[in-house]
């Protein structure tokens, strides 16, 4: 995809990778093919970038999508399309309604079971043993249905009575035509990360290009000439969540800090709209509460846009693309909060030289953590302790003032107290820091008195 576009993927050669059949298979193959879906989907549903995006990183790591709209806009035929890219996983497919019972997700009672009392369901076919589900309509179903799709969504585990079973579900994408708040359906929206709100397309060119589809093909799903295996995705998945070792994408401390305090900048803000303009229809809650699963599964994000574009580390650019799981897609407004959120600590950061400050905090926070895990290394000099190096790394400050032969814990202190009173922070948030830090010091280094 060419880098004007406002995708976030992109052509790639990332490392090699087991294929299939035990051979290495370079990942950039399953880029490529990423790549390649998300412009036939793209061609096949007309302008509907982003939420097509939002639902093929959705994918990649692992989590479902709610989409909303008026009907008729095409949201079965944008899942269907991009269900119909992958291969060798089975796709469940369900229109809910008030009157179903969990039995429709989760496969028939067997009636032997029954009549012993226990409820177990023959799962063959069903929800629970798909790889890709499509829930049409998915509020038009009882609370009872919805609270015992919770576990299966998030857990990946069927629990009913006693029976207990791990489900190959990956990703849900689930339609509906309004949202019902509830105390169940607050835990269900939260099941799905990714959110998008369709509008219908009343532009003129979109309409004549939407017709021209429709009388290429009737309005359904067509084949493409090219699909990715179902264990390529699963591979990438487990890249992108950390899970396979000999692939690592990096991370850095201080970005991961930032990225934090930009989310905690973004709900704050979302919540000040909301108590100034509670009126709007698209502001439809009392609160808005980003979780730590949430906030945490920004950084398989971050991992997968990294992965996308061939690099095997997070950047801070990538920060802004975060507006595609923290956001509802198709409401230009969040998005440009969000983008307003990073601007402003961006623009704060680097006036005040707060991202050295960061940095060297952090410095001092990841000594402090492998002296707290590893006592042992309070005989070690610190040359032998302080991990990746930064522009103000404590080695090279040490080195400057008080030395780094002495190894005990005595001078590891006052090398440590020596470093943090040297960082006058330059922003709020690293002042709290800093005052964290400091009372890290005492707790480090408390049973270490007798050699002061």
């Amino acid at each position: 995809m060419p880098e004007t576009t406002t995708s976030v993927f992109a052509q790639v050669a990332p490392p090699s990778s087991p294929s299939r059949n035990g051979a290495a298979r370079n990942t950039s193959a399953i880029t490529s093919d990423l790549n390649d879906a998300i412009e036939f989907v793209r061609e096949r549903v007309v302008n509907r970038e982003e939420v097509i995006e939002q639902i093929f990183l959705a994918i990649l790591i692992g989590e479902h999508v709610l989409l909303e709209s008026r009907t008729g806009v095409g949201k079965t035929l944008l899942a269907e399309q991009v269900f119909r890219m992958f291969s060798g996983a089975q796709c469940f497919k369900v229109q809910a309604s008030k009157e179903q019972q969990p039995d429709t997700y989760f496969g028939g009672l067997l009636l032997d079971e029954l009549k012993q009392g226990r409820l177990i369901h023959n799962t063959e076919g069903s929800l629970v043993e798909s790889e890709f589900g499509f829930i049409d309509e998915i509020f038009d179903a009882n609370d009872y249905t919805l609270r015992a799709l919770l576990s299966l969504l998030n857990e990946r585990e069927l629990i009913r009575g006693v029976q207990r079973m791990q489900s190959k579900v990956h990703t849900v994408i689930a339609a509906t035509n309004y949202l019902r708040l509830s105390e169940i359906t607050e835990a269900l929206l939260d099941r799905f990360l990714f959110k998008a709100l369709i509008h219908p397309d009343k532009d003129a060119f979109y309409q004549y290009k939407i017709s021209q589809q429709y009388l290429k093909n009737l309005g359904n799903p067509i084949e493409p000439p090219n699909k990715i295996h179902y264990e390529d995705l699963a591979y990438a998945t487990h890249i992108v969540r950390g899970e396979v070792p000999e692939y690592q994408i990096q991370t850095a401390p201080d970005l991961v800090y930032f990225m934090n305090l930009v989310v905690r900048h973004y709900e704050v803000q979302r919540n000040r709209l909301l108590q100034e303009r509670p009126h709007e229809s698209h502001l439809r809650t009392k609160d808005f509460y980003i979780s730590p699963r949430t906030q945490a599964k920004s950084l398989d994000v971050l991992r997968a846009i990294a992965f996308l574009h061939g690099r095997n580390y997070a950047e801070r650019a990538d920060i802004p693309k975060l507006h595609l799981l923290l956001c509802t897609a198709g409401v230009a407004e969040e998005k440009a909060l969000f983008q307003r959120s990073y601007d402003t600590l961006v623009q704060l950061y680097q006036a005040s030289s707060a991202f050295d400050q960061l940095a060297a905090l952090l410095t001092l926070e990841d000594v402090l953590a492998r002296l707290r895990h590893d006592p042992t290394l309070m005989s070690k000099s610190i040359v032998e302790i302080e991990g990746a190096p930064t522009k103000r790394s404590l080695v090279t400050w040490a080195k400057e003032t008080l030395g780094v032969a002495d190894a005990s814990a005595g001078h590891k202190r006052r090398l440590a107290e020596g470093f943090l009173q040297s960082i006058h922070p330059s922003t709020e948030d690293l002042k709290l820091l800093k005052a964290h830090l400091d009372q890290e010091i005492k707790v480090v280094f408390a049973g270490h008195a007798e050699h002061f």
